[in-house]
């Protein structure tokens, strides 16, 4: 099964993942897009990292998410990516100007064939004002429109509002 989990930052999408791929029974694999690049980001990877089982497998892939998934994805195992809008951000400030692009269009293609269970974790970030920046804004309009594709490849959507998951698309909790 396919799952996005979307919500605002301390929604708790995160631990909602984290419980899906507990509950599921199988073994974990977390994919993890956030790099250190200031104190307050360490202490967030940090605190992470304190709530994850020890015999999940831990990889830290900022940009090569598609290939990622390609090599850990397997019949019986449970993938968990945290998160899709910290990926974006690390492509969108890349010094590549094409990496974004290819990056993206390579997990949409990859993700469908993908085998085991996968979880997706996202921020959503156009429930607030239009940005006044133009990076800004193109990262909201990106997240938006990856979304928008990965909502339509995924078996369930879930949407987390203060720690309480609404189901849109699936299955029910």
């Amino acid at each position: 099964m396919k799952q996005l989990i979307l919500g605002g930052m301390r929604s708790g999408k995160s631990r909602l993942a984290e419980r899906l791929a507990m509950a599921s029974g199988l073994p974990v694999t977390y994919i993890a897009t956030a790099t250190a690049g200031d104190e307050e980001m360490r202490a967030r990877i940090d605190h992470h990292r304190a709530q994850r089982p020890e015999a999940w497998q831990v990889v830290e892939e900022p940009l090569a998410l598609a290939a990622a998934l390609r090599a850990h994805a397997a019949t019986g195992h449970c993938l968990l990516v945290d998160c899709l809008t910290l990926w974006l951000t690390n492509l969108l400030c890349s010094d590549d100007a094409g990496a974004l692009a290819r990056e993206r269009e390579a997990l949409l293609a990859t993700l469908p064939s993908l085998p085991g269970d996968i979880i997706l974790v996202s921020n959503e970030t156009g429930l607030g004002i239009v940005p006044a920046d133009p990076l800004s804004r193109r990262f909201c309009d990106e997240a938006g429109r990856l979304h928008q594709v990965l909502a339509a490849l995924c078996d369930r959507v879930i949407f987390t509002v203060a720690g309480l998951p609404q189901v849109l698309k699936g299955e029910p909790l």
